[in-house]
């Protein structure tokens, strides 16, 4: 069976994306997978969104998401892996763990994350996540801090 594996990449942390490509290629030589790279683009504020129509709105996050999503798609393709992408709007765990749920994703994978103080108050979203998954059923397992 081949895996789906589902890997979130928050492009504000470079070092966490190379961590979370590392463990996929490491994943991906052992066994057949299929990756799929997701960004999460946050749901803008109704004040930012009053400037834009809807549609010019969705492509500016579209356009962006995309963009941001290169350094893990050029890193995979160094390594031979190849990978789908998909930009999403939303709260980052929730639409994690619906995405993963969508694309039929049996591991999502995270990078190493440095400790924080909102990790430690609110769980990394590695944690968070995971607390999702259980509680939805989501049948996934979550890789990473």
């Amino acid at each position: 069976m081949r895996r789906r594996i589902l890997v979130p990449i928050d492009p504000a942390e470079p070092a966490r994306t190379r961590s979370a490509i590392e463990q996929v290629v490491r994943i991906c030589q052992g066994e057949p997978a299929a990756v799929r790279l997701l960004r999460v683009q946050p749901v803008v504020s109704g004040h930012v969104a009053m400037f834009f129509d809807a549609q010019e709105l969705r492509e500016l996050q579209q356009s962006a998401g995309a963009e941001e999503l290169q350094f893990a798609r050029r890193l995979l393709a160094m390594a031979g892996v190849s990978c789908s992408t998909t930009v999403a709007i939303g709260r980052s765990a929730e639409t994690i763990v619906a995405a993963a749920r969508d694309f039929g994703c049996d591991r999502i994978v995270f990078g190493r994350e440095e400790p924080s103080l909102a990790g430690r108050i609110f769980g990394s979203l590695a944690q968070q996540v995971r607390q999702l998954s259980g509680a939805s059923g989501g049948g996934f397992q979550v890789i990473g801090s």
